[in-house]
């Protein structure tokens, strides 16, 4: 693994350097510059950032060290096994040489890889010259002392306090090539340079100067130079005449000020003389709170602004002449002596709002009336009247999405309509801001005859699904003469929209045949997904993991099935849980007959048609959902659920599009997590289940998309919110209402499939065992089966556990990426776990690994582990800043700590005792433990894991008896007996 760091170079660059925590540590020699023994070779260092070994330059670094050596920076994770001792003596800077790369864009990192604060600093200022050049906050410029053109940052307003925030935050080790280099210069020569960059990446290929015959000026060869080579050719006096004219059109487009001048619009009803005015402050960039008027910098004098600038006044002055360049109406002001305001009629003041934004631009403050950027605007209404109501038995025409309502529109002032009066008071406004019923609003008369138009069209019929689109359409949709400002419907529909379909919803009960006992949450998500099946609506049911989606689907099935004969229901998974909904169903369900379609002898044409007829629930892969679309295509289903239904969140997919093939009357989507990355795989999901209601996928993206990820646009996100939420019934653990109903400890299996790697070493290790253990006799044979239990254990694990060859750990075990995807939902929760294996090499494994693949520090006890440092890992652990995750061995930290920070514990590999197992967990699930404890117990699926924990569970009255000395009752099996304990099934292997 490597950890990346960040320098900022005293010749003005980015650059990175990387230790290398699979590097042994040794001494070296005290020479200055010595290589640094922990560095990453140029090759290795250029291999993980995809850049050439010839780009790497070897930099003399000051580096805290011992008289051995260099420390190792917080990030290394070093092999606990193999680290050594820690070194000692006295911490001192020290030269060493280290290959450098320079950062040239974004780097492609690999998945092995750390990021230090460092890198993260020069990533951020690198970030930061990204976005001054998309916004075209640059200026061409001459260095100072040389006739060398390039392109400069332009810092104002918020990007000069953004700028000055960088500095602050600059580490230590990012000036590591000089200690003593002022932070500010080299932030600023960094940020600068890589501008430059920037730009010149852009315009390659670009020529800003004409080719031109005979003498070339210096302003020519200088434009040249923007695109090309830096450097030019200059006459002296051209020159200085050049930076002159630079000069001064970078004061014109801004400054880097720490004070910048702000303009207030003031409306009638907030001064005393019942005038509109912009008045004139002053404003600190670092502290926004201290803002004073510009009658205190006149008159006042009284030293507020003198600790950031010594002329406050001229600064005004010179500003506000800047100002006027953008907004000429600012000229009347400058005309008196002592410019504090200028007052304006409404006509004025419109003009002064529709200039703001180009104000703000230039690096100016600009403080706008509330009403303002909240205002109540002039709109339209829409108001339907269904024909159906949730409550009552009604026609397939009168409920769902596809039936049909009534329509009309209207005008409103927000969502209230307007009278006929004040319509035409609006219409004979000569103004563009009028106040009505106690508001400011924008009236554009020409959008205004628009929409006045508009409402002589009458109403209509439109389907739900339309109107439930309507309610989430942009205030400024284009097709639409004005802003679209309610929806209004009245019975179901109205409910929906309203959010008072809850209202509707009645309790039920499920039927006596069902096993199991529902909790209260889970009783009202049953109620929800029949509530919505009554009405031909399709769910979304979003419960977080570990809340029982899988139980409250089989609820639903049984309650339908409970009122007569159904056709089947298709329920699509992936592989690795096929087996997890087969037991679930016989456990909860057993009258529900279940077919399992898949495999190589799976069924096709009519025995396909006839096994799906005769019975209740159909479990397929996505896999096989794509292969086989065309003949599931022609069967009728009655309903279609999708499990982890995150598989279909690429849209585009061959999977995706099959599922939507599928034909059911009712559709239903599980997923913990509808959204992983982008809002696109939301639509995906709620258009399977509810076709058409978030309308096509480029409408989404324009609507809600591009809105809410690029521009956090949070109206955009409401609108959603109001779409989706008759759909989605989300709950999650931390809230009050749902962590009340839950029991102190959850325990669930987590079943995982071996991948073909693991597959085939597994079923080595079993023919290698069976070959030999005819043979074997007493205790050779008893070693013999133990130290195969072990190896398939390992193999379980990981290929590269089973093999300690130290090769790639990444996309080999499905264990690890089930660990991964727990992992990742614990963290994104801000959650803590505990992660116990038997095996401290397979810990010593995971340890970096996972601390490169989240980017955290993962903490590792083993029976190597002392004392001190133990309970020095346990007092980290437990505060509420420490790690996040904490890996144990069973032996080691199985007993005696007290680890209540953690809510999560997960068993990687299963002791056979389940009472060990019990004392892993009792470390968080304990007294001071104030969250409820999930525990997951990983078992490879298909495998001696699951029949060994079936065996357990069965038994689980004798398994103190029985089980109570480990593995050894394993060994006392028949050859026969254990041939069918230990032989692969065939859906261990994932697809």
């Amino acid at each position: 693994m490597l950890v990346l760091h960040g320098l900022c170079t005293t010749d003005g660059v980015l650059a990175l350097w990387a230790e290398d925590s699979g590097l042994p540590a040794r001494s070296e020699s005290t020479r200055r510059d010595a290589p640094h023994p922990f560095a990453a070779t140029a090759e290795s260092l250029a291999a993980a950032l995809g850049q050439e070994p010839l780009k790497t330059t070897t930099r003399a670094l000051l580096l805290p060290s011992f008289s051995s050596g260099p420390m190792a920076s917080p990030e290394l994770v070093r092999d606990p096994l193999t680290a050594g001792r820690a070194p000692r003596g006295k911490v001192q800077l020290r030269q060493w040489g280290v290959p450098t790369i320079r950062l040239d864009g974004a780097p492609e990192l690999g998945g092995e890889m750390r990021l230090s604060d460092s890198a993260r600093f020069v990533f951020d200022v690198a970030g930061f010259a990204a976005d001054l050049v998309d916004r075209g906050r640059v200026l061409p410029s001459v260095a100072p002392e040389r006739a060398v053109a390039r392109w400069v940052p332009v810092l104002s307003g918020t990007d000069s306090a953004r700028f000055a925030a960088l500095q602050a935050a600059m580490p230590p080790a990012c000036r590591c090539e000089e200690i003593v280099s002022d932070p500010a210069e080299l932030v600023r020569a960094a940020l600068t340079t890589a501008v430059d960059e920037q730009v010149r990446s852009r315009l390659n290929g670009t020529a800003l100067a004409p080719a031109r015959r005979g003498r070339v000026t210096t302003a020519e060869s200088w434009l040249a130079a923007l695109t090309g080579e830096a450097a030019f050719d200059a006459d002296p006096v051209e020159l200085y005449e050049l930076r002159e004219q630079l000069d001064r059109w970078r004061d014109s487009a801004g400054n880097e000020s720490p004070v910048r001048t702000c303009f207030r619009l003031r409306s009638p009803e907030q001064r005393e003389d019942d005038e509109w005015a912009v008045e004139f402050l002053l404003q600190a960039v670092d502290e926004p709170s201290v803002l004073v008027p510009a009658h205190q910098v006149w008159f006042a004098d009284d030293g507020v602004l003198r600790r950031w600038i010594p002329a406050p006044q001229e600064h005004l002055l010179a500003d506000l002449g800047r100002a006027s360049k953008l907004h000429p109406e600012l000229d009347e002001a400058l005309r008196g002596s002592h410019p504090a305001e200028m007052e304006v009629d409404a006509e004025g003041a419109y003009r002064f709002l529709t200039a703001a934004p180009v104000l703000a631009q230039a690096g100016f403050g600009v403080l706008l009336p509330s009403w303002w950027q909240q205002t109540t605007k002039l709109g339209l209404k829409l108001t339907t009247k269904s024909r159906g109501t949730a409550g009552t038995v009604a026609k397939e025409s009168e409920i769902g999405l596809k039936s049909i309502v009534d329509y009309k529109w209207e005008l409103a002032l927000g969502e209230d309509t307007l009278t006929d009066a004040e319509l035409a008071e609006l219409a004979r406004a000569k103004v563009p801001l009028v106040k009505v019923r106690g508001q400011w609003v924008q009236v554009d008369q020409k959008r205004l005859a628009a929409g006045l138009a508009f409402l002589k069209r009458g109403g209509g019929q439109m389907t739900a699904a339309e109107v439930m689109l309507h309610s989430g359409l942009t205030e400024e949709d284009e097709s639409l003469p004005l802003p679209l400002m309610s929806v209004e419907a009245d019975g179901w529909l109205g409910d929906l929209l309203s959010g008072k379909a809850d209202e509707q919803i009645e309790p039920v009960e499920p039927p006596e045949n069902f096993l199991a006992q529902l909790r209260p949450y889970q009783q009202r998500g049953l109620a929800w997904l029949a509530f919505l099946d009554k009405i031909g609506l399709g769910a979304c049911l979003a419960d977080d993991m570990g809340l029982g989606k899988t139980v409250q689907l089989l609820a639903l099935e049984a309650l339908n099935r409970s009122h007569g004969k159904r056709p089947p229901t298709l329920l699509i998974c992936p592989m690795s849980v096929v087996g997890n909904w087969q037991r679930e169903a016989a456990r909860f369900t057993p009258e529900l007959s279940v077919h399992v379609h898949h495999g190589a002898d799976r069924l096709g044409g009519d025995a396909l048609r006839e096994a799906v007829e005769s019975n209740d629930l159909i479990l397929t892969t996505y896999a096989l959902a794509a292969r086989d679309a065309d003949a599931l295509s022609d069967l009728a289903f009655d309903r279609v659920v999708l499990d982890e239904a995150q598989n279909i969140k690429n849209s585009a997919t061959r999977q995706s599009q099959a599922v939507r093939q599928i034909k059911a009357r009712h559709r239903v989507a599980l997923t913990g997590t509808p959204v992983e990355n982008r809002l696109a795989e939301l639509w995906s999901i709620m258009d399977f289940a509810n076709p058409g209601v978030l309308g096509t996928v480029n409408t989404f993206r324009a609507r809600f998309a591009v809105p809410v990820e690029r521009h956090n646009d949070q109206g955009a996100a409401a609108r959603l919110r109001k779409i989706t939420n008759p759909f989605v019934l989300r709950r999650v653990k931390t809230d009050p209402r749902i962590i009340s109903d839950l029991p102190d400890k959850v325990e669930m299996r987590q079943l995982c499939n071996l991948t073909t790697e693991q597959a085939s070493l597994y079923q080595a290790v079993v023919n290698d065992m069976l070959e030999k253990i005819e043979e074997a006799e007493g205790i050779g044979r008893k070693g013999l089966v133990l130290a195969t239990m072990s190896k398939l254990k390992q193999v379980c694990n990981h290929p590269a556990h089973f093999l300690g060859d130290g090769s790639r750990v990444a996309g080999r075990s499905g264990k690890l990426a089930r660990l991964e995807e727990v992992l990742e939902e614990v963290l994104a929760e801000g959650d803590k776990a505990l992660c116990f294996t038997q095996f401290t090499e397979f810990g010593s494994m995971l340890v970096p690994y996972l601390a490169a693949r989240f980017d955290t520090e993962v903490m590792f006890l083993h029976g190597g582990t002392n004392k001190a440092s133990r309970d020095r890992m346990v007092e980290r652990f437990q505060d509420k800043n420490g790690p996040s995750l904490f890996l144990l061995s069973l032996k080691a930290g199985g007993t005696g700590l007290n680890l209540t920070a953690a809510n999560h514990v997960i068993h990687l590999d299963r002791w056979w005792n389940p009472a060990v197992e019990d004392q892993a967990t009792d470390r968080a699930f304990r007294i001071g433990q104030r969250r409820n404890v999930q525990v997951r117990k990983f078992v490879c699926i298909g495998t001696l894991e699951e029949r060994i924990d079936a065996m357990i569970e069965e038994k689980r009255a004798l398994a103190q008896l029985v089980v109570g000395a480990g593995e050894n009752w394993l060994t006392d099996l028949s050859t026969a007996q254990l041939r069918d304990l230990l032989t692969l099934s065939g859906e261990a292997i994932g697809e």
